[in-house]
C-alpha cells in the first residue's frame, strides 16, 4: 500500500500524523511512504530524519493525494483538499463531522473512505484515539484559562490560586470525561477552588474518589449548571457525544449571569461547541467578548503543542494504521467491530449513524 502523509494546513497546526518510526515500520511491512516536504518540521522532526527510513520525500500536496492509498492526517481536509480526495482512498484523521454540514457534504461527495480518529471504539467501550488529544487539551484549557482571566487579556485580573487572605479562582468544567479529568487535575494543582460536573453519577463517585479536596463534584442538570456559572470565574466546556454535534449546556441569556471578564475555554468546539455563543478561533485569535465574557475556542488546541501532541496522537493512531496497510480495512473492521465505528463515510454513504442523524442524511453500516 502507498500511505502518504501531507502537510498539516489548517492555521497554527504544528502535528504531524505520522513520526519517524511509524514510517520505518511501514517500509519494512513493504509499504511505501510518502511525506510532504516539511510535514515535521513544526514537531521538530526534519526531512532526512524520515529519508532515513526509507520514506519518499515529495514536494506538493496534490502528489501525495494522487498517489497514495491512505491518506494519514491529524486535521479535518480544508476546501484546498477537498478536491484532492477519490473513491477508493482511505482518509485517516479526525474528522468532527458533526460540527460542519458544509465539510460533512463536500467530503461525501468524493466517495472517499473516512475513518474518524475520534469515533474508533477500543475494547472496553472508550475512544483510545480520542484519548491523548483530550489529555493535551484538558491540560492546556487550564494554562489558557489562567492566561485570559489577566487583565491585559480583559479577564477578571483572577489568579487561580489566590494568595494568603484573598480566594483563589472558581473554576466550573462542564463533563467528567477525559478533558474534564485533565483539566482538574491540573486546576487542583494551581490551588483553585473547583467544581466538576457531569450527568453520569458513577463517574462523579469515580472522580469524588481520585480528585484532591478542592474538586467537588455535583450532577449536571440545568438548574445546577446555572447556579455555577454565577460563581464561576472560567468554565471549561468539555462535554462529548461521539460523533454527534456537542449539547448546548450554556445559552446566550445565562452569559448575564457570569461575572464581567469571566472566561469560557470551550473544548468542545471541534464537535461545534457546547455554548450557544461558541465559534472556532486560532491560536493566532484565539478569543472574542461577548456580553462581557471572554471566549476562547480554539479548534486545534493540541497543534499549539506539536511535539508533544504528535507522539502522544502516533502512540496511539499508528498501530490501526498498520493494521489497515497491512490487513485492508474490511478485514480489520471484521475482527474489531470498534474500528468499523470510525468509518464515517464509504463509496458516497454516511455509515456513521450520529454523522447521519446530525444532517438527516441517509445511513448505512459499513459493515
Amino acid at each position: 500500500m502507498i500511505v502518504g502523509v501531507p502537510r498539516e494546513i489548517k492555521q497554527d497546526e504544528y502535528r504531524v500524523a505520522l513520526i519517524p518510526s511509524g514510517a520505518e515500520e511501514l517500509t519494512k511491512a513493504g509499504h511505501h511512504v510518502l511525506i510532504q516536504k516539511g510535514a515535521g518540521l513544526g514537531s521538530g522532526i526534519t526531512d532526512d530524519q524520515y529519508i532515513e527510513t526509507g520514506a519518499e520525500i515529495v514536494e506538493t500536496a496534490n502528489e501525495i493525494f494522487a498517489r497514495a492509498d491512505m491518506i494519514i492526517k491529524v486535521k479535518e481536509p480544508l476546501p484546498a483538499e477537498w478536491p484532492l480526495l477519490r473513491q477508493g482512498q482511505i482518509l485517516f484523521t479526525y474528522l468532527h463531522f458533526a460540527a460542519s454540514e458544509e465539510l460533512t457534504k463536500r467530503v461525501l461527495a468524493t466517495g472517499v473512505t473516512a475513518v474518524a480518529y475520534e469515533t474508533l471504539k477500543g475494547r472496553a467501550g472508550d475512544l483510545p484515539l480520542l484519548t491523548p488529544m483530550s489529555e493535551v487539551a484538558g491540560r492546556m484549557s487550564i494554562q489558557s484559562g489562567a492566561k485570559y482571566l489577566e487583565r491585559p487579556q480583559e479577564g477578571r485580573g483572577i489568579l487561580l490560586g489566590g494568595v494568603p487572605g484573598v480566594p483563589p479562582a472558581h473554576i466550573v468544567i462542564l463533563g467528567g470525561g477525559v478533558v474534564g479529568k485533565n483539566a482538574a487535575r491540573i486546576a487542583a494543582g494551581f490551588q483553585a477552588d473547583i467544581v466538576l460536573l457531569d450527568v453520569n453519577v458513577d463517574r462523579l463517585r469515580y472522580l469524588d474518589d481520585i480528585m484532591p479536596a478542592n474538586v467537588n463534584t455535583i450532577f449536571s442538570d440545568r438548574h445546577n449548571i446555572r447556579e455555577q456559572l454565577r460563581l464561576a470565574d472560567l468554565v471549561i466546556g468539555s462535554v462529548l457525544i461521539p460523533g454527534a454535534r456537542a449539547p448546548k449546556l450554556v445559552t446566550r441569556q445565562d452569559l448575564k449571569l457570569m461575572k464581567p471578564g469571566a472566561v469560557i475555554i470551550d473544548v468542545a468546539i471541534d464537535q461545534g461547541g457546547c455554548t450557544e455563543t461558541s465559534r472556532p478561533t486560532t491560536h493566532s485569535q484565539p478569543t472574542y467578548i461577548i456580553d462581557g465574557i471572554v471566549h476562547y475556542c480554539v479548534a486545534n488546541m493540541p497543534g499549539a503543542v506539536g511535539r508533544t501532541s504528535t507522539y502522544a496522537l502516533c502512540n496511539v493512531t499508528f498501530p490501526y494504521a498498520l493494521k489497515i496497510a497491512n490487513q485492508k480495512l474490511e478485514a480489520v473492521c471484521a475482527k474489531d467491530p470498534g474500528v468499523a465505528e470510525a468509518v464515517n463515510m464509504h463509496a458516497g454513504q454516511v455509515t456513521n449513524k450520529a454523522v447521519a442523524d446530525t444532517f438527516g442524511l441517509a445511513y448505512r453500516p459499513f459493515c
